[in-house]
């Protein structure tokens, strides 16, 4: 008999919560060793709530033969140094979006498990959404046609009081405001969903809304390799706060998906609904969604790496969403449209 695989989290942040849920439910082929964490107290109360074993050394949880892999869900800043340690010790990683702070940052990363042979796997769990998935499938069957414009929409809200945790919204510990922090997860998707950008023009800007270093409002323009054009709003300063959504309009119909669903309308005037309502995190609640993609992540993550395949969601898809995020910013900074490289990549779904 398979022994249940072997996963531990390191780093007890709200990132961590729903990885704690979805490992409770995958009792049998996961076995949750235990969790680490620098500060004593939290490791502690994240344990017992969760009835994981604390771990105070990361070097027991290395040494620990049941320890398959690490599920990484500190802040960035803390991960380049984490995941060289990890991954020289034969571990797999499932790290948090994003992999760093910066795309240099997150190259390292990448290379690192390349060359220490472990998987490593991006927590981007909108792609197991039911209703994501059924898009994937349509748009890779030809069901749809072509895409020729994509509308994504992210309006969220968080009060200033998110912002005031010390390091949120920094350079230093995160990397940028809301592109990298919340939009993210829905630029991953359409680049999942329509390919590689070829370049992109934005304006990232601090509202008066919040008191904050970076962005919390950014629209941009791209162009994709397969010559579909896409408008990108993202914001966490739309009060009260409202599910992220992409639009496609495609040859043969049009796609609206949103808070878990996936709304298909045809040319010939047929209409077909995928997928259930569940809650996204758009609101001043960061955590209000459910762990149900998380647990399917996992379940995937496990049953590639643990037969040596790659996981489905790589570094390298981590990499390419952190380069749209970093051309975007440029792109404000200079006041110009920026080319992205892509040799070599064929335009179409990524996924």
């Amino acid at each position: 008999m398979t022994r249940p695989f072997g996963i531990a989290i390191v780093g007890t942040g709200m990132a961590a919560v729903p990885h704690a849920q979805a490992l409770k439910s995958l009792d049998g082929q996961v076995l949750a060793v235990g969790v680490h964490s620098r500060g004593r107290e939290r490791r502690e109360a994240f344990g017992n709530r969760f009835d994981f074993r604390p771990i105070e050394r990361l070097e027991t949880l290395l040494d620990d033969r049941n320890v398959d892999a690490v599920i990484l869900a500190t802040p960035p800043n803390q991960r380049q140094d984490l995941v060289a340690r990890i991954s020289a010790a034969g571990k797999h990683i499932l790290s948090e979006k994003p992999l760093e702070r910066s795309v240099s940052s997150a190259e390292t990363i990448v290379s690192a498990c390349r060359e220490n042979r472990v998987g490593l796997g991006v927590v981007f769990q909108h792609r197991y959404r039911q209703a994501s998935r059924k898009l994937v499938d349509m748009l890779s069957s030809g069901r749809l046609g072509a895409i020729r414009i994509a509308r994504v929409d992210i309006p969220w809200w968080r009060e200033q009081q998110y912002y005031d945790e010390p390091g949120r919204g920094t350079l230093a510990r995160d990397g940028g405001g809301v592109l990298i922090s919340q939009a993210i997860h829905t630029l991953d998707l359409l680049l999942c969903l329509a390919g590689p950008v070829r370049d992109v023009q934005a304006l990232a800007v601090t509202t008066g809304f919040h008191r904050m270093e970076t962005e919390d409002f950014a629209v941009a323009g791209l162009r994709f390799e397969s010559g579909a054009a896409a408008s990108v709003t993202a914001t966490t300063a739309a009060w009260p706060g409202e599910a992220e959504s992409i639009i496609l309009d495609c040859d043969h119909a049009r796609t609206v998906l949103k808070s878990g669903v996936l709304q298909v309308q045809w040319r010939n005037g047929d209409a077909e609904t995928h997928g259930d309502a569940a809650g996204t995190g758009s609101g001043s609640d960061p955590m209000a969604f459910p762990s149900d993609w998380h647990r399917d992540l996992i379940s995937a993550f496990v049953d590639r790496v643990r037969t040596g395949k790659q996981p489905e969601v790589t570094g390298e898809d981590g990499l390419a969403v952190q380069r749209l995020i970093e051309a975007m910013v440029r792109s404000s900074n200079e006041g110009k449209r920026i080319g992205m490289s892509h040799s070599g990549i064929a335009a179409g779904p990524a996924c």
